[in-house]
């Protein structure tokens, strides 16, 4: 079963991540939305309706589920053009869209000649097409260089702020960190957290801690002792874990060590979110020995 029991809510005028390891469902979810699956049991509604009951349904809802899978012999413009036609789309729309994602000049060329970067922004250029209220997007990032995954980031952020809502899945942590409002993570099918950014983020248990020290033996013998790990973060700066600020200073004091400096850093998505989704890995790879 790839989704089990899985509810939750996506909300206009914001970005919401939607994280998970890899056979978490998230693909499978965003199909069932798309009516591209059936569940066995629940559904999936936009503002109350279900996507194949939509008339115009590009019109409602744009997607990027999979920017490879266009008939490659088709030429940009010609493909758009289908689109719209289908939906009832004015054709003024497809070389605003082209134009809106950098792919304007080179519309008359056939897919199967586009870079994976270029299907990206070609399959954004669909999702966009009618102008729809509720975006999807299944790893954007993919194959795009850092000019392009800043303007993703940034058209983002500029839908969920035109009112838009905005669902996005990436394995990019830092990229989702840097645009997402909420966050909806899984794991197995199931709903692991649904909150704002700020909040998952903040779930940390305990927050790792910058430590400046002369006596660096000194330092991770008292931090062992204390129960943490200490890792080095360069120079005599270590990063340690598992021990707050006030609990690494008191056995500091109590053992003599010198500390230059002492400051509480914040846990990174990543750093939460993996310690979340740990036991629910599906697919790890083993430590081998060099």
């Amino acid at each position: 079963m790839a989704v089990s029991d899985l509810t939750f809510s996506v909300q206009p005028e914001s970005v919401t991540g939607f994280l998970g390891p890899n056979g978490a469902g998230k693909s499978t979810t965003m199909r069932l939305i798309l009516g591209l699956d059936r569940p066995t049991e629940g559904e999936a509604r936009i503002h109350g309706e279900q996507y194949r009951e939509m008339r115009s349904p590009l019109r409602e809802v744009g997607a990027l589920l999979d920017a490879g899978a266009v008939q490659g012999g088709r030429r940009a413009r010609h493909h758009l053009l289908a689109l719209a036609r289908s939906n009832r789309i004015p054709s003024t729309r497809v070389d605003a869209v082209l134009d809106r994602v950098g792919l304007l000049d080179v519309a008359g060329r056939r897919l199967r000649e586009f870079s994976l970067g270029m299907r990206q922004r070609f399959g954004i250029a669909a999702a966009l097409l009618g102008d729809p209220g509720v975006v999807l997007f299944d790893e954007p990032f993919n194959g795009l260089d850092t000019e392009g995954i800043r303007w993703v980031r940034q058209l983002m952020r500029d839908l969920a702020d035109g009112g838009r809502t905005v669902l996005v899945s990436s394995h990019l942590m830092s990229e989702v960190e840097l645009v997402a409002d909420r966050l909806v993570v899984i794991g197995q099918g199931r709903l692991l957290a649904d909150s704002s950014l700020s909040a998952f983020v903040e779930r940390a248990s305990t927050p790792p801690v910058l430590i400046r020290s002369p006596d660096g033996q000194g330092l991770l013998s008292m931090v062992e002792a204390a129960g943490g790990q200490l890792e080095r973060f360069g120079g005599d700066a270590w990063t340690a874990n598992g021990l707050s600020p006030a609990v690494i200073g008191d056995a500091a004091l109590e053992a003599g060590v010198a500390l230059h400096e002492l400051t509480p850093l914040r846990s990174s998505l990543e750093d939460v979110y993996s310690e979340l989704v740990n036991d629910t890995i599906s697919y790890r790879t083993s430590q081998v020995a060099s």
